[in-house]
């Protein structure tokens, strides 16, 4: 079933402030959109290193927000796991208090590690949604935000090993 002319207008006006959100941020190099042609998903990745983003990903079928880091460099990757494993925490644990560090209570959240399309590698967090009407609620804007900046928070050792390469 295509998008509607008010779903667009709800994915667009999300997409927007989110990317003017951490469009300007210090952390963050620069922001890209990666869409799918068939709209099964449409993210916008910021770039915090070298083939290293925080991506927000909306799946609009579903209806889904997908929120987490990513590569698509296998020995990154590999980085990223190491600092969970370094935690001592299991992923739903370490994620979870990457969000409490970032404001938000989500007691051991979904942490899903999956090779996408057989290139990118990714630690992501789904936020399922009713409808693409909520993504013009202020609060579903600011918890994923917050999951940005907890998958930040989370992963900032490996963030900061990868810039430092």
């Amino acid at each position: 079933m295509p998008l509607s002319q008010a779903d667009r207008q709800h994915i667009a006006a999300f997409r927007e402030a989110l990317e003017r959100r951490y469009g300007g941020d210090g952390r963050v190099q620069g922001v890209s959109r990666q869409d799918r042609g068939d709209e099964s998903t449409l993210a916008s990745r910021f770039a915090v290193g070298e083939k290293l983003w925080l991506e927000v990903a909306l799946r609009p079928f579903v209806p889904q927000i997908r929120v987490g880091i990513m590569t698509d460099d296998r020995w990154l990757s590999e980085d990223l796991e190491q600092v969970i494993e370094d935690s001592g925490d299991e992923m739903s644990e370490f994620v979870e208090a990457g969000f409490e560090e970032a404001g938000l209570t989500w007691r051991a959240p979904q942490v899903e590690h999956y090779r996408d399309q057989g290139k990118y590698f990714y630690f992501a967090t789904p936020l399922e949604i009713a409808s693409l009407a909520e993504l013009s609620d202020a609060a579903v804007s600011e918890k994923v935000g917050r999951m940005v900046e907890g998958y930040y928070e989370a992963f900032k050792a490996g963030i900061r090993k990868a810039t430092a390469s």
